[in-house]
C-alpha cells in the first residue's frame, strides 16, 4: 500500500490554520484575504507535488494529475464558517493532497493519478455548494448574477472581480476521466468518539428541508391591551413551535433532527405586543419517507394553527434537496482499509450535514471518510480531532483510494 508521509500532512494542515487564524481555530470567510491567500498556497503546494494545478472562475482550486492511467478525484472545500474551527474543510484538501503524493510515489501504483479540488463556498457565504455545483454544471451564469454575501450584501460577481477571478473559466468535469470522488472529513458529531471509534464510512448525506412560518396578529401596547383581545404573534409561534417539538418524535427517524434557527418578532420592543413573527425552520434525515411525513405533519400544524387563531399563520418553503447516497462499494473499500488499521473499529454512518460530496454523487460513484470530532464539536473554534486520528484517517482514505484504483 502507499505510505503517506504524517510529518508533511500535520505540517500541511497547521500552516493552513494559519491563513485567518482566530483563538485555536480560524476565520476565513469565502473570497476574504485570508482565504484567497490559503487557496493560493495551496495550488501551490499541489504544484510541488507535481499536479498541475489552477484556481477557477468561481474560485475552485483544481490540481491535475499527469497520470497516463486510471484516477480517482479527492477533495472538500478551504473556506470556514465565521470563527469556526481549523478542520472543517481543510483536512479533506490536504487528505486529498497526501494521497496523490503517496500514490504517486507508490512504484505499484505506476500510471495511476489523483485529482485533488478544493471546492469554492460549500459554507455557504454567497450560495448553496457553488464550487461543487459549477463543477457538475449545476450552476448557471444567472445565478451567479443573482447572489451575494449573505452577511454585507456583496455580489459575487464584484467578489469574484476583486479577486482577480473575473473572466476566468470555470472547471467542469470531464466524463469519464474519475473513476470515484472521495472526501475526507471530520464527523462533526459525537458518534465516534462516543463509542471509542476511529473511521466513519459514510452511508449517505441527508436532505435539508427548509421552510419559512410567518404569524401576523396585532401590534398593539403591552400595558393596556387585555390578555382577551391580544393578537400576539410572538406567543402564537411559540406555541406552534412546542406542538411540532411534540409531534415529530413519533414521526421522526433514529437519526432525525429539527431546528428552529431564527425567531425575528416585529418590533421586537419590551413593550409593544409583536404584530408579526418570522420563524425559519428546517429538519433533516436521509429517508425520502421520513421527509415526506414530516412535511405533511408539519403543514397540518400550521394549517390547524392558522384556523385556531386569533393569528394568521402561513407556510413557505425555502428548500427541499434530496438525500445523496454514497457508493456501496466505496464504502467497502473504506471499511477494508480500516481493518487493517484500526481492526473492529470502523462503522457505516450516514451524514448529518451537507457536503460536496452530494453532488460530486449525481455523477460519478461517490463516498465519504469520517474520522473523530473531539466532544463532537464544529461550526466553533474549539473544533479538534486528535492528531493520531487525523494521521490514522490519511492512511485509511489513501489505501482505500489506492484499492480503486487497482480494481
Amino acid at each position: 500500500m502507499p505510505t503517506i508521509d504524517p510529518d508533511r500532512l500535520l505540517s500541511d494542515l497547521h500552516t493552513l490554520r494559519q491563513f485567518g487564524a482566530y483563538e485555536t481555530g480560524v476565520h476565513r470567510p469565502t473570497f476574504s484575504p485570508e482565504d484567497v491567500a490559503a487557496r493560493e498556497w495551496f495550488a501551490e503546494r499541489c504544484r510541488e507535488a507535481g499536479l498541475a494545478a489552477q484556481i477557477d472562475g468561481i474560485g475552485s482550486v483544481y490540481a491535475v494529475s499527469p497520470a497516463p492511467g486510471p484516477k480517482v478525484l479527492a477533495g472538500s472545500h478551504l473556506e470556514s464558517q465565521n470563527r469556526a474551527g481549523w478542520l472543517d474543510g481543510a483536512l479533506g484538501c490536504v487528505f486529498a493532497l497526501e494521497a496523490a503524493r503517496a500514490i504517486a510515489a507508490d512504484p505499484d501504483l505506476a500510471g495511476c493519478g489523483v485529482d485533488v479540488a478544493a471546492f469554492c463556498d460549500e459554507e455557504g457565504h454567497f450560495g448553496s455548494f457553488i464550487g461543487s455545483r459549477s463543477y457538475v454544471d449545476l450552476l448557471e451564469e444567472e445565478e451567479i448574477d443573482r447572489l451575494a454575501n449573505r452577511y454585507d450584501g456583496t455580489p459575487l460577481r464584484q467578489a469574484l472581480a476583486r479577486v482577480g477571478l473575473a473572466g476566468r473559466p470555470r472547471v467542469r468535469h470531464e466524463e469519464g476521466r474519475h473513476k470515484a470522488f472521495f472526501e475526507a472529513h471530520i464527523e462533526q458529531g459525537d458518534t465516534l468518539i462516543s463509542s471509542d471509534l476511529k473511521i466513519g464510512a459514510v452511508t449517505a448525506i441527508v436532505a435539508i428541508w427548509q421552510y419559512r412560518i410567518t404569524i401576523l396578529g396585532d401590534q398593539n401596547h403591552a400595558g393596556t391591551t387585555s390578555m382577551a383581545r391580544r393578537k400576539d404573534a410572538g406567543l402564537a409561534a411559540v406555541r406552534l413551535l412546542a406542538e411540532i417539538d411534540r409531534r415529530f418524535p413519533a414521526l421522526a427517524a433514529e437519526r432525525t433532527v429539527w431546528t428552529t434557527g431564527r425567531i425575528a418578532l416585529d418590533p421586537g420592543a419590551p413593550s409593544i405586543i409583536p404584530g408579526r413573527a418570522e420563524v425559519l425552520f428546517q429538519f433533516r434525515d436521509a429517508d425520502d419517507a421520513v421527509l415526506a411525513r414530516l412535511d405533511a405533519e408539519l403543514r397540518r400544524l400550521v394549517a390547524e394553527a392558522d384556523a385556531a387563531g386569533p393569528c394568521s399563520v402561513s407556510l413557505e418553503v425555502l428548500g427541499q434537496s434530496r438525500p445523496a447516497l454514497m457508493d456501496e462499494g466505496l464504502q467497502d473499500a473504506i471499511l477494508a482499509a480500516a481493518e487493517i488499521h484500526c481492526p473492529g473499529r470502523a462503522i457505516r454512518m450516514p451524514s448529518g450535514a451537507g457536503h460536496d460530496a452530494q453532488y460530486l454523487a449525481r455523477i460519478m460513484p461517490s463516498v465519504m471518510l469520517f474520522v473523530p470530532s473531539i466532544g463532537g464539536i464544529s461550526h466553533h473554534w474549539t473544533e479538534d480531532t486528535a492528531e493520531e486520528d487525523i494521521v490514522l484517517g490519511a492512511r485509511v482514505f489513501t489505501d482505500a483510494i489506492a484499492s480503486v484504483l487497482r480494481a
